[in-house]
């Protein structure tokens, strides 16, 4: 009789965490992922960490977009490899940011936009909502102009039509996530291991000097003072540190389905940032290569004004010898572009689910989310044209680097606060030193508009 007592009232337990797990997964901003991947809490650290491999990949995949390539390309065709340091620099920051966006989806179980819709009144939430939807059509405007220009180098299809064609991304993203979320993340580290080996190969065909490299990483008052080489800084710092890279994180991390115990949220945030730790190493490599080529084969040679993706792809061939250098640098540009396209129409879900709590049906929700920031991109992009790709390109991280501080001051304010992550309460150090960070930004955006705006600083033009 005991025996059926304790039966009876472990179904009734498993019951109510049943009925825990769906409110949870209704409030959801992912309803059709939310803790579908099942996570094991014994074995080996690696056997662990397996489960956890996917959402950093996705994360990596915003660090080097097509926008990272258009500021890259300017930033070492102009200067060098002065601006390495910048990519470094930024690459360590999005690693500590990223880790806060782990601890505050798995900690607290939300993601960014909906904490930001839980502790701050409404007017403010909303207004933040309209930042970050403005944040996704930046990115997704260089995403598109990137996909559509990798379309038209490989196959001759006009940027026009390549826009249309990015535009059927939603699809495929809807197809995969119906095999699984695994299925999505599958596609994005083959997308990247493709993009890894292609700048590999390019990095042995420049053979850029080493010495010029290491140098270029350390960092010179040069890049604050000079207000064109800023402006281009600026660029990769809003390019590396993307806005809708913190809403994603935080949001995708919630398919793993984890312990409910402190104890296994602890060691699924340790797991969920080594991830994003080595997968944002993937991102800075990719990042430097194209900062590294540019200034081996562009600045080493004189040009000195390369930003035009297609310009680079009809300079690298006569400049290194063999039109394979060409070949490899579109089909990059159009893995990353694919790959972006994805990830940012994840986040474009996360942002609007996490900020409105709208309530449709899954391909409604992708449909929606994506033409609000595909649509303004589409006409920028066939309205500007080939010839101002470069422009559209930087500027659009120059305004993600604006947006920055509206997203990384609420994730360091709330992953702070114990009253949010209760015993997952962010340590000191990362609180302070993701403090200084903010700072930094919020300093470096002040200085950008002021050299622009009021200074009369210098644009590209």
């Amino acid at each position: 009789m005991g025996s059926i007592f304790i039966w009876h009232g472990k179904m009734l337990q498993k019951t109510a965490i049943d009925r825990v797990d769906d409110a949870e997964r209704e409030r959801s901003s992912l309803p059709e992922v939310f803790r579908t991947i099942p996570v094991s809490t014994s074995g080996t650290f690696w056997r662990r960490l397996v489960a956890f491999i996917g959402p950093g990949y996705l994360v990596a995949t915003g660090y080097m977009d097509p926008g990272n390539w258009a500021t890259a390309l300017a930033g070492g065709s102009a200067f060098g490899y002065q601006l390495l340091a910048v990519a470094l620099i930024s690459n360590i920051m999005a690693i500590l940011l990223q880790a806060l966006c782990a601890r505050l989806g798995l900690g607290a179980g939300l993601d960014l936009a909906q904490a930001c819709r839980r502790e701050f009144p409404r007017p403010v939430s909303l207004g933040l909502w309209v930042l970050a939807e403005t944040a996704i059509i930046a990115t997704d405007l260089a995403e598109v102009i990137g996909t559509a220009i990798g379309l038209q180098l490989l196959f001759g299809i006009p940027v026009g039509v390549g826009v249309i064609i990015t535009a059927l991304d939603v699809f495929l993203i809807l197809w995969m996530q119906s095999l699984g979320f695994r299925w999505i993340e599958a596609f994005v580290i083959a997308m990247l291991a493709l993009i890894f080996i292609c700048f590999g190969i390019e990095m042995w065909l420049a053979q850029p000097n080493v010495a010029a490299i290491l140098d270029g990483f350390i960092p010179s008052a040069e890049i604050v003072t000079n207000q064109e080489m800023l402006y281009v800084a600026m660029g990769i710092l809003g390019a590396t540190v993307m806005p809708h890279n913190l809403y994603l994180h935080s949001g995708i991390v919630q398919t793993r389905d984890v312990g409910r115990h402190d104890a296994d949220k602890r060691d699924a945030i340790r797991l969920a940032t080594v991830d994003s730790t080595v997968a944002l190493a993937t991102a800075l490599f990719v990042n430097a290569s194209i900062l590294i080529l540019a200034a081996a084969a562009f600045h080493a040679s004189g040009s000195t004004a390369i930003a035009e993706l297609g310009e680079a792809y009809a300079l690298l061939a006569p400049l290194l010898g063999t039109s394979l250098a060409a070949t490899l640098f579109a089909l990059a540009l159009l893995a990353c572009g694919l790959n972006s396209t994805v990830t940012a129409t994840l986040a474009g879900q996360i942002v609007m689910q996490g900020f409105l709590e709208l309530r449709l049906k899954p391909w409604v929700r992708r449909l929606l989310t994506r033409g609000i920031a595909i649509i303004p991109a589409a006409a920028v992009t066939i309205l500007y044209g080939e010839s101002a790709t470069a422009r559209l390109l930087i500027g659009s991280q120059v305004v993600l680097s604006l947006q920055l501080p509206f997203a990384v001051i609420p994730l360091v304010l709330f992953t702070a606060r114990r009253r949010i992550m209760g015993n997952l309460v962010a340590p000191r150090w990362l609180t302070i030193a993701t403090g200084i960070i903010a700072v930094i930004i919020v300093a470096l955006n002040v200085k950008l508009l002021f050299d622009t705006f009021i200074a009369g600083g210098l644009l590209p033009r």
